[in-house]
């Protein structure tokens, strides 16, 4: 009996043991199979990401390369494109064969033609139009530049399209002056120099270029007094002051307080660019731009503001929560392997949920199933045993529940219906009781 009993045992821990080994199989199996899925329905983003960005040496250029160290730490390569400014990179970010995912963009130079398959990130810094004319300050009247030589920046830069634009206003085009389309370092060089009688320029206060022109005392900033009527006319405008000696306290330069005129830079992507390096770009202009500055407080950038392209689905969502849950405490390509598969799997278990629920229930069912069949034979049996007149033999009978009860004794179910496994063989011996006493009477 305890040999029996213990080969038992050991066949059912080897019947376990093929189970479990299913088991893992079909676990790994399904796994491997639903990252392939994954990656198919859900493509990883690009390893590399090339970005236009503005002149050498530029605040653009400045700008891409601590971005490019920033996504470098992710596993991302971002290659800088230099270009002559906002208008260029427009064009090239517009251009799907150009192979440009991302760039910077002044408010206010995207035309219609250009939005079609280009989003925005939000808008990341000011970057005024500083204006220095040589020679003392023009009585703040532009009208003084008449037949003046004037830098307005070269062609396919957004400091061209913008001064071309306000020049315009105050009735100083080609006709009445001559415009020069020299670079910021150049028309600065040139201007310290007399060969040239003023410059516009759209760059950011850290500028090398700006910092000499508002030191010298040769040449002064001036401002727009009606700056309240530009940006009334040009909704992508701000207002911003220079204060009165902030480029050099000690020779109180400038000696008074200067209105301008500012766009904000805005960081441009490509509609089809991934999600995940949305999020990258996102977090590295956090970085690059939240600090404090001349003309913005600490955090006001990188802001969830469209200037002239409507935000992506990525950055409105950024701004409102920040980095995704699992690239904040994960490496970038395991977060982004992880929630994509995420993703795939929310359906999943949405469609497989109900029937997660009712697996018990039918497998239940069908135990008892198995149990209330051999039930229902044994009904039928009792209830022959009933119609027949108890002189007529009954040994058919002993023979069906010999049969009965030895499918109930070979039947294997698990411990949790075992009970009525026993109830069934238990009735069974109550029947077979009633046969072998009709026998008895039948004896008699």
């Amino acid at each position: 009996m305890g040999t029996a009993l213990k080969n038992i045992r050991e066949r059912n821990r080897e019947r376990k043991r093929i189970v479990w080994f299913a088991f893992a199989v079909a676990g790994a199996v399904a796994i491997a199979g639903l990252f392939w899925v994954a990656s198919v329905l859900r493509p990883m983003p690009p390893r590399t990401v090339t970005m236009t960005t503005g002149s050498e040496g530029g605040a653009y250029h400045e700008f891409g390369k601590r971005y490019r160290e920033i996504l470098s730490r992710s596993g991302v390569e971002l290659r800088l494109l230099a270009s002559e400014g906002g208008i260029e990179n427009l064009r090239r970010l517009s251009d799907p064969r150009s192979g440009v995912s991302v760039g910077f963009a002044q408010g206010g130079a995207t035309g219609d033609s250009e939005r079609k398959d280009l989003v925005s990130l939000g808008t990341i810094s000011y970057e005024p139009l500083w204006f220095f004319c040589r020679g003392g300050n023009p009585g703040r009247k532009l009208e003084r530049l008449r037949g003046r030589r004037i830098s307005i920046g070269p062609e396919g830069s957004g400091t061209r399209d913008l001064a071309v634009t306000l020049l315009a206003r105050n009735g100083i085009d080609r006709d009445v002056a001559q415009f020069l389309p020299l670079s910021p370092h150049d028309a600065g060089e040139q201007l310290l120099g007399g060969r040239i009688d003023a410059a516009l320029m759209v760059a950011s206060w850290e500028s090398p270029v700006v910092r000499r022109l508002i030191a010298s005392e040769d040449v002064d900033p001036i401002g727009f007094p009606r700056a309240d009527a530009y940006t009334a006319l040009y909704p992508y405008l701000n207002k911003v002051t220079v204060p009165a000696g902030v480029g050099d306290l000690a020779r109180n330069r400038p000696p008074a307080d200067v209105t301008l005129l500012s766009p904000k830079t805005s960081l441009v992507v490509r509609k089809e660019l991934h999600p995940a390096i949305q999020y990258l770009l996102l977090d590295a202009a956090t970085q690059i731009h939240s600090g404090p500055g001349i003309f913005q407080k600490a955090g006001e950038f990188p802001a969830a503001e469209s200037v002239d392209l409507p935000l992506s689905d990525a950055a409105r969502q950024f701004h409102k929560t920040g980095k995704p849950f699992l690239q904040r405490y994960l490496p970038f390509w395991i977060a982004v392997f992880l929630s994509g598969v995420t993703l795939l799997l929310i359906p999943v278990v949405g469609a497989f949920y109900p029937v997660f629920r009712i697996a018990p229930a039918l497998y239940g069912w069908g135990m008892r199933r198995r149990i209330f069949r051999l039930y229902g034979e044994l009904k039928f049996l009792e209830g022959d045993l009933d119609r027949r007149d108890p002189a007529e033999d009954a040994g058919d009978l002993v023979a069906q529940l010999d049969s009965l009860e030895g499918r109930a004794n070979h039947l294997r179910v698990p411990l949790a219906y075992t009970n009525l496994l026993y109830n069934l063989r238990r009735d069974v011996q109550l029947v077979r009781d009633r046969l072998a006493a009709r026998r008895v009477t039948e004896a008699r």
